[in-house]
């Protein structure tokens, strides 16, 4: 029994991985495809895309979005845990990392689950709102830039069914939103957006210190 958190040395954070993880194949060589490039810490981790994949089945989740999609880990790991109908709407600007997603989606046989957005997020979620098709999604993950996160979310919250969930990806910032001395526009807008949800009686709200800090936002 514990009061806090366990910190996760080395050795027990290959523990967890190890009695954990049911990775499947494609997403594993999709990962360490990603880790081969300069940016590959914008990836999530496999334990978070897991949990993840966890609360699309709880969810019974059919239709969702992914805000920053990069080489296409989160938006598989989702199409995956959809049943057949589901879909995957990805937002990004990205042609070189989105073409790396788009050739694992069709390896895992998902690309016809996953719709590339290839434009500005706000302009695709914008767009869905204009269409018709606000409050019938039941998920939405919003890993991209840190400036826009507020607005992200006002958007998805607006997308999002009752009871619908959003995942809104490091709220923690490698811990730099707690260093008061950090004054850099990301953290800044990371706070901003933290603060934003502890406020919102609209929604559910958890923290969890998973990968670099995932807030679960269930719409009331």
């Amino acid at each position: 029994m514990s009061v806090t958190t366990i910190n996760l040395t080395p050795e027990l954070y290959a523990y967890l991985q190890h009695f954990s993880l049911h990775e499947a194949p494609v997403l594993k060589k999709l990962r360490e495809a990603t880790h081969k490039l300069k940016m590959y810490q914008m990836q999530i981790s496999p334990e978070q895309g897991q949990f993840m994949a966890l609360l699309i089945e709880l969810l019974g989740a059919r239709k969702t979005i992914d805000i920053g999609t990069f080489t296409g880990y989160s938006a598989l790991v989702v199409a995956m845990a959809l049943p057949r109908d589901g879909k995957v709407i990805a937002c990004d600007v990205d042609v070189e990392h989105t073409n790396l997603a788009k050739q694992y989606w069709q390896e895992a046989k998902m690309a016809n689950k996953i719709e590339l957005r290839l434009a500005p997020a706000l302009q695709t979620l914008e767009g869905l709102i204009a269409g018709g098709e606000s409050s019938t999604f039941d998920f939405i993950f919003i890993d991209a830039d840190k400036a826009n996160y507020v607005a992200y979310y006002e958007k998805s919250l607006v997308l999002l069914r009752q009871g619908g969930l959003i995942a809104v990806d490091n709220v923690l910032w490698d811990g730099r939103v707690a260093d008061e001395n950090n004054q850099e526009a990301s953290t800044i807008a990371i706070r901003q957006l933290n603060t934003h949800l502890h406020q919102d009686n609209r929604v559910t709200l958890s923290m969890l210190p998973i990968g670099d800090g995932l807030t679960l936002a269930r719409k009331r």
